[in-house]
């Protein structure tokens, strides 16, 4: 059975690699795909983060746990529609690219798919997209969907 993470943000990239990885479900291929969630994730420092006091920050780590449920639970939706077999989603929070990798991993998926966005030449030059580094970091197939 081949295990797919698909890495999800609510945008339509992210769609398109959940209809992606329909397409090879309907396919001979059994599969199984775990969907991810991860947030840029939140240091409880109020000296990181100058004014924010602790409580607040709880209260914006509340929030981003919110949206990921939601996430989660359009991209569940939609997989379920394609056909995919999914195991239980994972949420991460951190440095999203090495979370993603960290998911992969964890779960030994064989393959990851995700979208990505097209920041242009300069724009990826001077700050990456979490695709390049998924991609230039991954030790298992990537699927990259626009």
């Amino acid at each position: 059975m081949l295990k797919v993470l698909i890495a999800v943000d609510g945008s339509e990239h992210a769609s398109r690699a959940i209809d992606a990885v329909g397409k090879m479900a309907k396919s001979s291929v059994e599969l199984e795909a775990t969907l991810v969630s991860v947030s840029p994730g939140v240091v409880l420092d109020p000296l990181f983060y100058e004014g924010y006091t602790t409580e607040s920050m709880r209260k914006l780590q509340a929030e981003q746990k919110k949206q990921q449920d939601s996430i989660l639970a359009s991209a569940t939706e939609q997989a379920r529609a394609r056909g995919i077999k999914l195991a239980e989603p994972v949420r991460g929070a951190g440095p999203i690219a090495k979370e993603i990798l960290r998911v992969a991993k964890e779960q030994q998926a064989d393959q990851i798919a995700m979208g990505t966005r097209g920041l242009g030449a300069l724009g990826s030059m001077v700050m990456g997209s979490v695709a390049q580094q998924v991609l230039h970091h991954s030790p298992v197939p990537l699927l990259l969907v626009r």
